[in-house]
């Protein structure tokens, strides 16, 4: 059964799911949905035109979708979407969108984002993705499924992070991170690729070992990267995850691709 604690504020309008839990001292705007089985646990503040899906669990003391971060919102209906089965744990802040960005932030499916992660406006974050404690992500920034994001890391506008990322600890991050790559430093330079992970999600050593030398080829000194991306598009055009990151260098994007070190000086 649905369960209210009595020192909880829940607005009229609110909708509360079947089986969901709202915790002592939580608050609920009136424009707030609360899927079946999501749990507020205590002293959570949700606002604004916010869904939280199904099974998802916040912790005490985050708030979200209270008005984003900047200077030209002014109030405006956004809203703020966060998918089924995360852990939303202590003092997580997630923001809506804007009217002059996308007008909505999309969290996706089981997700974890641990103590003082911040997810600004606009942004869209994938499935089974990581942000480990006070990594921060700016306006508009794009995370793909699977990407981890180490602790006080912090992300800059409009970047993309591809799937199955490592953005390590402490990072600066000011371009686009490629698919399945590993980034470090503070102004975030590419380190090689994702090894780690790519084994623990189940990749085979066939396609670590394309991936490997699709890396090598790209990120050679010959030639432009044009040139590096027609190359290795012939050689491994049947290769899906290596064409997953010619796909990703080749939309259009807003910030620069992440080099390695030996690239950029």
């Amino acid at each position: 059964m649905t369960q209210i604690h009595p020192t909880a504020v829940v607005a009229p309008g609110a909708e509360v799911g079947s089986g969901a839990t709202v915790g002592p001292f939580c608050c609920i705007g009136a424009n707030v949905r609360l899927g079946d089985g999501a749990s507020l646990v205590s002293h959570v503040v949700v606002d604004g035109h916010t869904t939280i899906g199904p099974e998802t669990k916040v912790y005490p003391f985050a708030v979200l979708g209270l008005p984003p971060q900047h200077l030209r919102y002014q109030g405006e209906p956004t809203t703020l979407e966060i998918g089924r089965g995360n852990t939303i744990r202590e003092h997580v802040t997630m923001h809506p969108g804007t009217p002059f960005g996308i007008g909505t932030t999309r969290i996706g499916d089981n997700g974890l984002f641990m103590v003082g992660t911040h997810v600004a406006h606009d942004c869209v974050i994938g499935n089974n993705v990581v942000m480990a404690n006070n990594a921060t992500l700016g306006g508009h920034v794009q995370v793909g499924d699977h990407a981890y994001l180490g602790g006080l890391c912090a992300v800059h506008q409009y970047v993309r992070i591809g799937h199955h990322a490592m953005i390590g600890g402490m990072s600066g991050v000011e371009s686009d991170v490629i698919p399945y790559g590993s980034v470090m430093g503070d102004r975030a330079r590419l380190s090689g690729l994702n090894v780690v992970g790519l084994k623990r999600r189940g990749f085979s050593r066939d396609d670590i070992h394309h991936l490997r030398n699709a890396y090598r080829l790209l990120f050679a000194q010959e030639g432009t990267m044009a040139e590096r991306l027609a190359d290795v598009s012939e050689l491994f055009q049947e290769h899906v995850p290596v064409m997953d990151i010619v796909n990703f260098i080749r939309e259009d994007s807003n910030r620069a691709i992440c080099q390695p070190k030996a690239n950029g000086g």
